[in-house]
Formats: C-alpha cells, sequence, structure tokens
C-alpha cells in the first residue's frame, strides 16, 4: 500500500514501498526468484568450468611447450613440426652465455633449455617418441610437471643424472612397452650433423605429468647427455624462459630480441593457437550467458505486467494522492529490480557452494572422453575455479539484464490514467 509519508521519505520511501510489494504474493514472486536463480547458477557453474580450462591450457603452455617466452631460431620456426635439432638458437652459442646476458634483464625468474627430437624405438611395441632433453634439476624447482598434484610428477624410480645413460618414461608408455625401472631401451635419432645415433640408455624413472601427450610419448632425458648425443656441443634447440609476472612477458621479450637479434624467433605464451582461440572465445560466452539471463528476464517482465494489471485501481489511488507517473515507474521498476537481485543472490548461493565443493575434485576429461581432447594442450584434470569475482560478475549480469528488460513494462504503469483506473 502507498506510505503516507513518501513525499518526505523520496527515493528511499519508493524503495521502502517496492519492497513491501514484492512480497504480496509469494508464489508470484518465489517463481521470479527461481527463473533469475537457475540463469545465475548456470552463469556461476559454466563460468567456474569455463575459467578451469583456460587455467589448465594456459598453465599446461606455459609448463611444457613455451614457457612465458621461448626462443627458436628461424630455420626451426620454419620447420618446427619435424623437430629439427639442426638449426640451434643463436647458430649454435653456448646456451649457458645466452642465458646469462637474458637474466639480467629485470622480471625473468628463470631461462631453461630444451631439446625435442623424434626417435624411432627398436624392440618396442611402442615405435616412436619424442626425446626430450631437459636441465633436469632446475626444471622441476621451476615448474610443477604435474599439474594435479602440484609436484615433479615423478611417481617411480628417479630422475636421470646429470651426463648419465639414462632416460624417465611416461606412465602410459610404461605401460603400452611393458617396460618398468632397470630395463634398457634401444632407440635412433638423427643428430644435427644428419647422421644416424643409437642410444641404449637405462631406465631410472617412470612419470605421470598428467598430460596425455606427454605421459604416451614422451621421454626425458638429461640435456647434456641429448647435446654430445646430437652433436650440439652446448648450444640447445630452444630457450624457455620463466617470468616473475607472466603479464610482463611483453617488455621481457623485447629485451631479449635486442639481445639475440633479428635471426631468432621470439614467442609469448599469450601467442600459442589455444591461448589465442579460448579468448577469442570469451565473448562468445558472454552472449550465451546473456541468452539466459533474457530468458529469465521474460519471468519478471511478464509478472510486472501481471502487477500493473492487477493494481490498476492502487495505480490510480497513488495518482490520486499525488505521486507522478515517473514516481510510480519508479516503484514498479524498484519491484523488478528487487525480483532480480534476490533470484541473482540465491542463484550466486547455491552456485557458489556447489564450485566451492567441486574446486577440489578434478574433472577427468580424458577418462571419461578419450581422445576427444587430446589434440588440446589440456592436463587431464581441470578444476572448477571458485572466485568471487566470478559471482560478483554473475550477480551483477542477473540484476542489471534483468532491470533493464523489465524496464519497458514497468513505463506502462506510466500511462494508466488516475480517473479511469479508479473506475475499474
Amino acid at each position: 500500500m502507498l506510505d503516507k509519508t513518501y513525499k518526505k521519505g523520496g527515493t528511499a520511501a519508493l524503495i521502502k514501498i517496492a519492497y513491501r510489494n514484492i512480497w504480496r504474493n509469494m508464489r508470484r514472486t518465489l517463481f521470479c526468484f527461481t527463473a533469475v536463480g537457475i540463469a545465475v547458477l548456470f552463469i556461476v557453474i559454466y563460468s567456474s568450468m569455463i575459467e578451469g580450462m583456460i587455467k589448465s591450457i594456459n598453465e599446461t603452455v606455459q609448463v611444457y611447450e613455451v614457457g612465458h617466452i621461448t626462443v627458436v631460431s628461424k630455420q626451426y620456426e620454419a620447420e618446427s613440426e619435424y623437430m629439427p635439432v639442426q638449426f640451434p638458437v643463436a647458430d649454435g652459442k653456448i646456451w649457458k652465455e645466452l642465458a646469462a646476458d637474458i637474466y639480467r634483464i629485470p622480471g625473468v625468474r628463470a631461462v631453461l633449455p630444451r631439446i625435442a627430437t623424434m626417435a624411432t624405438l627398436q624392440d618396442s611395441t611402442v615405435k616412436h617418441a619424442v626425446l626430450w632433453g631437459l636441465d633436469i634439476r632446475n626444471e622441476m624447482a621451476a615448474n610443477n610437471f604435474n599439474l594435479t598434484y602440484r609436484n615433479d610428477g615423478l611417481i617411480e624410480g628417479r630422475w636421470p643424472d646429470k651426463g648419465a645413460n639414462e632416460i624417465a618414461i611416461g606412465r602410459v608408455f610404461a605401460q603400452k612397452s611393458g617396460l618398468t625401472i632397470g630395463d634398457r631401451l634401444l632407440f635412433k635419432t638423427i643428430s644435427a650433423q644428419y647422421s644416424e645415433k643409437f642410444l641404449r640408455p637405462q631406465i631410472t624413472g617412470i612419470f605421470n605429468f598428467d598430460y596425455i601427450k606427454l605421459d604416451e610419448n614422451y621421454i626425458v632425458m638429461d640435456i647434456e647427455r641429448l647435446q654430445n648425443l646430437l652433436v650440439l656441443d652446448e648450444g640447445t634447440q630452444s630457450l624457455v624462459v620463466y617470468a616473475d609476472d607472466e603479464n610482463q612477458s611483453g617488455v621481457i621479450a623485447s629485451g631479449m630480441q635486442n639481445i639475440l637479434g633479428e635471426r631468432n624467433v621470439i614467442t609469448q605464451w599469450k601467442e600459442n593457437y589455444w591461448v589465442a582461440v579460448l579468448q577469442a572465445a570469451s565473448s562468445v560466452y558472454m552472449i550465451v550467458f546473456l541468452v539466459f539471463i533474457i530468458v529469465a528476464s521474460f519471468l519478471i517482465i511478464n509478472t510486472v505486467v501481471m502487477i500493473i494489471h492487477e493494481r490498476i485501481k492502487e495505480i490510480g489511488m497513488m495518482g490520486c494522492l499525488g505521486m507522478t507517473r515517473a514516481e510510480i515507474v519508479r516503484v514498479f521498476f524498484f519491484e523488478s529490480i528487487f525480483l532480480a537481485a534476490f533470484g541473482a543472490l540465491a542463484g550466486v548461493t547455491i552456485g557458489g557452494i556447489i564450485t566451492g565443493l567441486l574446486s577440489n575434485y578434478p574433472i577427468r576429461l580424458m577418462e571419461q572422453f578419450g581422445s576427444t581432447f587430446s589434440e588440446m594442450p589440456m592436463s587431464n584434470a581441470i578444476f572448477f575455479q571458485f572466485s568471487p569475482a566470478i559471482l560478483l560478475q554473475a550477480w551483477l549480469m542477473g540484476v542489471v539484464v534483468a532491470s533493464i528488460f523489465t524496464l519497458i513494462p514497468s513505463l506502462k504503469s506510466a500511462f494508466v490514467e488516475p480517473v479511469e483506473a479508479l473506475r475499474r
């Protein structure tokens, strides 16, 4: 009912009237709460899952592929699909000297050499693999190679010693080939001089990075041993750089370009194909979210229209008591805002509880969908991301969109003539 003190209270009094009005029909109010709440709940859960996928891809790209910044020669970049070792960074300059220069750039946390080349396996059920040369101790100090459990990923044995004729293989690789700790694996690869090189190292460790691409196909070897095998001296196929702040990679990349010159290609992690694809898809996600909120808003629109129709005489009474058309519209608009705000709050609360619980339990996409996601650089375990920012964004989106769409039916109350309304 009309509060006789609304003239004294101004907007606060109109808000008070609107708040009282939404509870006059509990069934209708609960229907509105439910519609907006379900839409906002969907946004919270979907946003948390998408954020988890984006985080997984970003971390996978940074840890296993390009770091924050990666450096290769232009010749290697042109033939990278073949993983050639004939085109080292900076024409084969000693990588430690290059790293020393890069470390002088402010914000650089780690500079690591990496070599990846194809190997043909002999006397094995698995015929091909990627031989991955790492500065193992420094790599493990810079990153968690198992992104699920946040550790180095070693599940059995130990990592190869520096310069030793030893290797570590992935869990899936070990299962497929029937190999275990202590076995030797004979393989052939091609050196930087295009000659065939054979090696029969001993398996000292089995790892589980929870990243199917590496667990199936990669053999980890100490980089010094691999440099000797491939006749690279102290050069490296690529340099991977990690920054204290990943968002400063552009500044560091510019400084590296001055050091390395134009004959090398410097790539930032944000330039990775999959990272760019997901960033570009963010606008699509927002459109999907808006559609859900708009659909939910139609129930509030219908509710406001019904309220105006049912309260025609009350609207006439408001006009006769001196309320202007603008004030009447504001009362109904405030009612719409309350319906949207409380419904969105319910959706955010339930969504926050669900995502908070799910953030502790990974979704294992590879186990559930097989090879569907195998081409994406994504860890097997995807965690929902519980974030107050996601909850706030979903709540604001629910309130703002629903309120905007209910403004039009609220304006309908302004066109009700007081005298005609009282005659009904």
